[in-house]
């Protein structure tokens, strides 16, 4: 039952009276578990319908999206600026196209 959690989850556990047997993982261990976490707080969020609660999940989302930059020696601000990047070049979601599929063209010279 293993699982990547917050680091005050054990001494919660504590608090309950009870016992949690907790490590340290390795660095490529940890990377491993964040993706994990990252797929298991994705989706909770997918599965929520109420705002309030979409909210809560988006932000435990956006926690493990900040230990993944950490990890990788960047902070949220790094996300955020080469998603502003992206948006500039790429655009956002605002106009909420989807894509059916792409005809081929004539090959480009």
């Amino acid at each position: 039952m293993g699982k990547l959690v917050r680091d005050h989850i054990p001494d919660l556990i504590r608090a309950s009276g009870r016992r949690p047997h907790v490590k340290t993982l390795s660095s490529q261990s940890y990377r491993e578990a964040l993706i994990e976490k990252l797929r298991e707080e994705v989706a909770e969020l997918a599965a929520e319908q109420r705002s309030e609660r979409v909210l809560a999940e988006a932000a435990d989302v956006l926690e493990v999206l900040a230990a993944i930059a950490a990890d990788h020696g960047a902070t949220l601000d790094t996300i955020v600026d080469v998603a502003r990047r992206k948006r500039m070049e790429r655009g956002g979601f605002d106009m909420r196209l989807w894509l059916d599929g792409v005809d081929p063209g004539e090959e480009r010279r």
